[in-house]
């Protein structure tokens, strides 16, 4: 009889790190950063996120809880009704951009997917690093106290630069 073969899930530390630039604040723009830092966070990679312009509104606390879908100019749009698109004349529409809103969200919570501010909890929780861009700060005039409180600090992207060297670098 041979020895049982006993897989290696490399639980020792892996000395990678992936930063992600959030440069997008419709929710979503939002998840799909956050899906892959929670996976690499899970994985044992050190892990950044940096936000930057309307990603800002992702980290905003004021902003945070009301992040929005729009369905004007997505022509992937599907409707959860048979695979059906949604005509683009349609998404300009009054009343379609919270109709959309209120179907993503539905269909993020239907797959046990927590909201942003939730989602970014955990994140922080497993050893993520949450950082505000000193230019959209400024452009925003945006301080620390707007900010949520797990975010490190609001630093220029030389800084951000600086602290991922070596890192895999992913645009969102």
């Amino acid at each position: 009889m041979s020895a049982p073969i006993v897989p290696d899930f490399g639980d020792e530390d892996t000395g990678r790190k992936i930063a992600f630039i959030c440069s997008k604040g419709n929710l979503d723009m939002a998840y799909p950063a956050l899906i892959l830092a929670n996976a690499a966070l899970g994985e044992g990679v050190e892990c950044h996120l940096f936000f930057t312009f309307w990603g800002f509104d992702m980290i905003i606390k004021s902003r945070m809880h009301d992040l929005k879908f729009s369905p004007a100019g997505n022509t992937a749009m599907h409707l959860p009704i048979g695979g059906l698109r949604m005509p683009q004349a349609l998404a300009p529409l009054p009343g379609v951009q919270p109709v959309a809103t209120k179907m993503l969200k539905q269909q993020i919570a239907d797959l046990g997917v927590p909201e942003v501010p939730e989602f970014l909890d955990q994140i922080v929780a497993a050893g993520g690093h949450l950082w505000a861009c000193r230019m959209s700060a400024d452009m925003n005039k945006v301080d620390e106290t707007d900010l949520r409180d797990d975010v490190e600090g609001i630093i220029n992207a030389s800084e951000f630069i600086e602290m991922t060297d070596g890192a895999q670098v992913i645009f969102v």
